[in-house]
């Protein structure tokens, strides 16, 4: 398969770069920061098009964050980088098992109720202090007016199933909210 016909997974950026040897700060949006680091190659979107870079060597730098890409020696070079993000290919990302999933999995997925009522598809996840919430885009001619409905991701307790295979999540959820 084509690079370009695989999903891409950001799971960080770089940012401007640090001293006159090419290194560069990078902000990772991975669960643990230096995790970004376990992921080879990266991928980075240069004029439209993606490009595999490996990081040569990577250091903390105070609170933060930084690396040396291959190729890169000089601060001139480095910068072309600057701002562009850092992802890697779906298939790189670990195994989860049955019972686990990835929040990207969840988008487009229907969401229905245990009585069945169709309450819309999730656009997207909202992190909260206290729980995640799944942002629930309602169908048309939905019965209670809703065009959006803002879900609390507890499991067990408001999350019932989620079934991959027929893409949906069955909640116990009222449909008015």
């Amino acid at each position: 398969m084509s690079i370009k016909n695989q999903d891409h997974i950001i799971v960080g950026k770089l940012g401007a770069t640090y001293g006159i040897k090419g290194w560069l700060k990078v902000f990772s949006y991975t669960e643990q920061s230096e995790s970004i680091f376990s992921y080879t190659p990266w991928m980075i979107k240069i004029k439209g098009e993606w490009t595999e870079i490996h990081v040569e060597s990577w250091k903390r730098h105070g609170q933060g964050l930084v690396a040396k890409l291959e190729g890169m020696d000089i601060r001139e070079d480095a910068q072309v980088f600057t701002n562009a993000e850092v992802a890697v290919l779906a298939d790189q990302l670990p195994a989860l098992s049955d019972e686990e999933f990835y929040w990207r999995e969840l988008f487009g997925m229907s969401v229905v109720t245990t009585e069945g009522y169709d309450l819309g598809k999730v656009t997207d996840i909202l992190e909260t202090g206290s729980n995640d919430v799944l942002v629930v885009k309602a169908n048309l001619k939905d019965a209670f007016g809703q065009k959006e409905r803002l879900i609390p991701f507890l499991d067990e307790q408001v999350i019932k199933l989620i079934d991959r295979t027929a893409q949906r999540i069955e909640v116990d959820w009222d449909p008015e909210f």
